[in-house]
């Protein structure tokens, strides 16, 4: 488990093209337990893995790589 979170998180905040700061302040993570989770140091919780998808889904604008503001959603809904 611990590689495929690994790879999945960095993967995931590759594909929002968000940097290591970026994407702690956007989930309220520490980016020191960030970085761990991405060299494999740590082990994110499971929970952690399963949610962070659907949290970006729900509110990041993959198009313009910023956070989706209530006139984004308004066109897309």
């Amino acid at each position: 488990m611990a590689v495929d979170a690994m790879n999945e998180i960095k993967k995931m905040r590759e594909e929002a093209g968000m940097t290591q700061k970026a994407f702690s302040d956007f989930f309220g993570i520490p980016v020191r337990t960030l970085q761990d989770w991405e060299a494999g140091v740590r082990t994110p919780p499971e929970y952690v893995v399963r949610l962070l998808p659907y949290k970006l889904k729900a509110e990041w604008d993959y198009e313009n790589k910023r956070p989706k503001t209530s006139e984004s959603t308004k066109r897309e809904g």
